[in-house]
């Protein structure tokens, strides 16, 4: 019974043009690295397009597909001279997304790692987690 509605789900799904994975999150933030852009899907519908900064030379922005672990309305990093990342989503340990300030970098990597969008921008991120739930979020880090 199981296999059949996930096969309906599926060929629904192409036929509608929205992924399984994409209704099943509800909210899905795809970064992707090589055009420093994250795209906010909700339900399969883009919202957003924004420019984010992720890792620069000699540093990583994980690859990948996660769920947010926690947010924090206002954090300091601990490892980069107490560093503010207001709207943090982290999603592997350390690494966020996160406002900066520093939105003369948007568009190119400038970071530590962490993914970074203007604090408007994140604020509205941070809110939109907050609503729809850590298990119906996903962020996925792409080339």
């Amino acid at each position: 019974m199981n296999r059949v509605v996930l096969m309906a789900a599926a060929l629904a799904a192409m036929l509608f043009g929205a992924s399984i994975e994409g209704k099943a999150a509800g909210l899905i933030a795809t970064i992707n690295v090589s055009s420093q852009t994250m795209t906010v899907s909700r339900y399969g519908q883009v919202l957003y397009r924004w420019s984010v900064s992720t890792a620069r030379k000699g540093y990583i922005t994980p690859r990948g597909s996660y769920r947010p672990q926690r947010t924090a309305r206002m954090w300091y990093s601990r490892k980069y001279d107490m560093s503010p990342m207001p709207y943090s989503v982290f999603f592997r340990g350390g690494y966020a997304i996160h406002g900066t300030g520093a939105v003369r970098y948007l568009g190119r990597p400038a970071s530590h790692g962490c993914v970074r969008l203007h604090t408007a921008n994140a604020a509205t991120f941070y809110s939109m987690v907050r609503e729809v739930g850590f298990g119906n979020t996903r962020i996925v880090v792409t080339d």
